[in-house]
């Protein structure tokens, strides 16, 4: 597995290494030793999927606070997502900021979401899913949300405007960034 640090601190897209043959190929999407020894979590307690019609569908971006914030694992299992993440961690040297990359089922990359960081996507192509591992139960008392046009973090989503945004999306609060 090839860990990439991106901009924010904790996070990481995460690369299988493919080994291939004649049977097609086989690859390690997850070992608790390797991000254990990363200082990544290792806990998992709940697995979700999300599945989604149309391209251009946005979804997000979401989070838990404390004490019942998550750590994320997410990989696209059918289609292509443009993946968001932003810093809303204080004190981080990266607050307010957002990265972004391109999961697709072809490049089967994961990203790993730290703790403090609200995560969305946008479709690129029609039916997708998105396969989600989460640190965390859902406690709907702990879901907060940024709204994904906040003008402060400027996310370059690829296609604007989208084509779906749930009502509960748009209504999300602007950051504090």
């Amino acid at each position: 597995m090839i860990f990439t640090a991106l901009a924010l601190s904790g996070a990481y897209p995460i690369e299988p290494e493919l080994r291939t043959d004649e049977r097609g190929l086989f690859a390690r999407m997850w070992c608790t030793q390797e991000f254990a020894g990363r200082g990544l979590r290792t806990d998992f307690v709940q697995s979700s999927i999300s599945s989604n019609l149309v391209k251009g569908t946005l979804r997000g971006l979401h989070y838990q606070v404390s004490p019942h914030a998550e750590t994320k694992l997410v990989r696209c299992i059918r289609g292509a997502v443009f993946d968001v993440i932003v810093d809303l961690r204080p004190g981080s040297s990266t607050y307010g900021q957002w990265a972004a990359c391109e999961l697709t089922s072809e490049n089967r990359h994961i990203v790993y979401i730290p703790e403090g960081l609200a995560h969305g996507f946008q479709t690129l192509t029609d039916d997708t899913e998105l396969l989600y591992c989460i640190s965390g139960y859902y406690e709907p008392t702990a879901a907060r949300g940024v709204r994904w046009s906040d003008p402060a973090l400027a996310i370059a989503w690829p296609i604007v405007p989208p084509s779906i945004v749930s009502k509960k999306d748009e209504q999300l609060p602007l950051s504090a960034a």
